[in-house]
């Protein structure tokens, strides 16, 4: 495993994107590996940072392997960098789909928030653009600065993506590269997902927080501002989604705290997509999980589940 490690380090410095080398986040002793990365360089973006999981068996054999990419990679695999002591367990979600049979090992690549900066990062800009002035002024107020989801995605589909593949044995096509987030991040892989099909096959948006802002506010921008707001959603779907051809997309939320907003807003995207083309069921999924909070502990209940329906690579029209 040493020598894997040294082998990444010298790639991430001779591509510039990584300034020192991986630290070992777990014991070989434990399935599968994680590696490390700080001071993460990226054009237009604030410093970011990585954690990467490799499959058990990785550096024991010569297979590829598909790719998952998941924002907020500090609440994905260790509670001492979590947020709130609570984390996605997604290196534990993986093992459980893979022993099915139907999903092939995934490399997980989780990129961490940046702190403040989330809000910004992970906003789909054309949601903030098109917004009505009201509303994009809240949004502005939350950002506390420019919106750079752009950059984040220019980013995550071009110099990360290419390191990724360059440093890891990866199947790098479109089939086997795969992007996940929830809440704002649910919002970003949505945003991911349309504007770069080439590049991502497979997404889950996960308890997207579609409202963008304080739910409680949406309403305050214009008199119906809620609706209006879900017809936006519901629009951009219409516009950017294109046909299926191979392509598949998870969507849910729960039905407590702030996930019991958001009913309204998704069944508006759901009916965009259902009269796309899309077989729900075969190239779209959407789900309600009564009871479920807007929370890591139950995003890692329902994980698994996700993880066997979006990544069976077996799954074709």
């Amino acid at each position: 495993m040493l020598r894997l490690v040294a082998l990444i380090a010298a790639l991430g410095l001779a591509l510039g994107l990584v300034p020192g080398r991986p630290a070992l986040a777990r014991s070989t002793a434990e399935p599968g590996q994680r590696l490390q990365y700080e001071h993460v360089t990226a054009a237009g973006l604030p410093e970011q940072r990585l954690t990467i999981w490799l499959p058990p068996g990785y550096d024991s054999g010569v297979r590829r392997y598909p790719v998952l990419y998941m924002h907020d990679g500090h609440n994905l695999f260790d509670l001492q960098t979590s947020n709130f002591n609570k984390i996605w367990a997604a290196d534990q979600a993986m093992l459980r789909a893979m022993a099915t049979g139907r999903v092939a090992p995934h490399i997980i690549v989780g990129i961490w928030a940046p702190g403040n900066d989330r809000y910004r990062q992970y906003l789909p800009a054309d949601i903030h653009q098109a917004a009505p002035p009201a509303l994009r002024s809240r949004m502005d107020a939350m950002a506390g600065g420019p919106i750079i989801s752009q950059a984040y995605l220019a980013w995550l589909a071009g110099p990360l993506k290419q390191w990724v593949d360059t440093s890891f044995r990866t199947l790098p096509d479109r089939d086997h590269t795969a992007i996940a987030g929830s809440s704002m991040g649910g919002l970003m892989s949505c945003y991911a997902f349309l504007r770069r099909p080439d590049i991502y096959g497979r997404a889950a948006c996960i308890s997207s927080h579609w409202p963008a802002i304080d739910p409680r506010e949406v309403g305050q921008t214009a008199p119906d501002g809620d609706a209006a707001l879900a017809r936006q959603w519901g629009a951009w779907f219409a516009a950017g989604l294109g046909r299926p051809d191979g392509r598949r997309l998870w969507l849910d939320h729960g039905t407590a705290t702030l996930d019991a907003f958001y009913a309204p807003y998704q069944a508006e995207v759901d009916a965009r997509i259902g009269t796309a083309g899309w077989r729900r069921g075969t190239d779209w999924e959407s789900k309600v999980y009564p009871g479920a909070e807007h929370e890591e502990n139950a995003w890692a209940a329902r994980l698994p589940e996700i993880f066997e329906w979006l990544l069976d690579t077996r799954a074709r029209p």
